[in-house]
């Protein structure tokens, strides 16, 4: 018999259905939680009383034996393992003799998988959890060291009004904020123990659930065994975390990519995170945001392949649910290297800050002068139309707003005073908005406090 049910079946299974029924060649990275899982149901059994305390011993000491194996690189797969649970199963019977064979008792590779990828979650959120801290506090550091560095803010990709780099660069740090948060959320319904739901139906042998869930770390326990055993909701919560996540990151890739452009020559990526051409020597390309911002497309396309294979299946465990692993691992790892990447863009740039003052043009001063015909008593809407002629005043005669004739103001309005060009001003303008997530110093300096203050809880 080459498999774990093979007793009813009188034939062979067909090769081809064999490889396409087969998960082992991704499922194998479960092979440590899966060993954790089967220690903590051997060790319920016993306290159920079904299994004496000797073949308990025998079971989780040859199981210890198997996760040596897997650390080693020393596990040796057959080509009779159909995943993760056969091959650790199979191999601890090598080691250990019949009684591996009760280490199933009650228990289902319905309830066991469900269990294994919860544990993996647990584990993988936490460590890119740390990575996207890193990431953060690679923002902060290099908001800081420019605090005072102003640059034309956009709107539509258009100039629009002067703001500081810092604040520029800690928009970032509270979208990623919020990815954090969702993250710690989402951790609260991953770490929900379904082992002992059996297949469907529950356990027959009386395993106390929620000390298997303590032993194993989680929180507590599944409520109903017919949904432990198919709900992939931590998985699509998880893909759709990721997906959110690369849009952030992608974005922020963007406006790099964007600046480090001979056009802009706001910022310059250091070389470690850069390439050339094969044919043009003078090329400095930046790939690492490039790839960033692609890769956005692959962390959505795994939420949108994995919703769609279980918007359609039935209650309880169907084969569907095999196909969860590959994108989940899939976009898990295309974190583990997109944030460390983002952290050393962030942490290693060069910021222009001559080119950015010098992208400074008046017309990004003109809502302040609006501000200024509004403090002079002029209702908002129509210190917009006052200032608008100014502006195309100032488009027609090729001339700044500042260097505009006081006559010509007058000429558009009396409500034009001669103080008028105190308002034309740069850091007047970003330090008139001083209020809590404003571009002023102060408030760019309360908003780095509390980034800080997050970052060292």
């Amino acid at each position: 018999m080459k498999t774990l049910w093979g007793g009813r079946y009188r034939g062979v299974t067909d090769e081809l259905m064999w490889a396409f029924n087969a998960s082992i060649a991704y499922d194998r990275r479960l092979a440590q939680v899966d060993i954790r899982g089967s220690m903590a149901y051997a060790r319920a059994l016993e306290r159920a009383g079904v299994l004496p305390h000797e073949e308990v011993r025998a079971i989780t000491d040859g199981l210890q034996l198997v996760a040596d194996e897997f650390d080693r690189g020393e596990f040796r797969f057959a080509p009779t393992d159909e995943d993760i649970h056969t091959a650790v199963e199979r191999r601890l019977g090598e080691m250990i003799g019949p009684v591996a064979g009760k280490l199933h008792t009650g228990r289902s590779r319905n309830d066991q998988i469900a269990t294994d990828i919860r544990l993996f979650l647990m584990d993988e959120l936490a460590a890119l959890g740390d990575a996207l801290r890193h990431a953060q506090s690679s923002i902060v550091a290099q908001a800081e060291r420019h605090l005072h560095v102003l640059m034309p803010g956009y709107t539509h990709l258009q100039p629009a009004q002067p703001v500081r780099f810092s604040h520029w660069l800690l928009s970032y740090f509270w979208m990623l904020e919020r990815d954090y948060q969702r993250m710690a959320d989402l951790l609260r319904r991953v770490a929900v123990c379904p082992l002992g739901a059996g297949p469907l139906a529950g356990n027959a042998y009386g395993i106390d659930r929620e000390a298997l869930a303590r032993d194993l770390g989680f929180n507590g326990v599944t409520e109903n065994s017919m949904d432990a055993v198919s709900d992939r909701d931590m998985l699509l919560e998880t893909l759709s975390w990721a997906a959110i996540l690369g849009t952030h990151l992608s974005r922020l890739a963007e406006d790099l990519i964007l600046w480090s452009t001979a056009e802009f020559g706001f910022v310059l990526l250091d070389e470690r995170y850069t390439t050339g051409s094969s044919i043009m020597p003078q090329k400095r390309n930046p790939d690492s945001m490039e790839l960033v911002r692609g890769k956005s497309g692959r962390l959505t396309g795994n939420l949108m392949r994995l919703l769609t294979v279980v918007k359609g299946i039935p209650s309880t465990y169907d084969k569907d649910l095999q196909e969860d692993k590959e994108p989940l691992f899939d976009t898990l790892d295309t974190l583990e290297m997109l944030l460390p990447i983002v952290a050393g863009v962030v942490e290693t740039l060069q910021v222009n800050e001559d080119k950015m003052r010098a992208a400074l043009v008046e017309g990004l001063l003109a809502t302040d002068l609006a501000d200024y015909l509004v403090r002079r008593g002029v209702p908002f809407r129509e210190a917009h139309g006052l200032v608008g002629q100014a502006v195309l005043q100032s488009e027609e005669r090729g001339v700044p707003l500042s260097k505009l004739p006081y006559e010509v103001y007058q000429a558009i309005s009396p409500a034009y005073g001669p103080d008028l060009y105190a308002a034309l001003d740069y850091e007047a303008s970003v330090e008139a908005r001083n209020m809590r997530g404003g571009t002023a110093l102060e408030a760019v300096r309360e908003q780095l406090e509390r980034a800080q203050a997050i970052l060292a809880k």
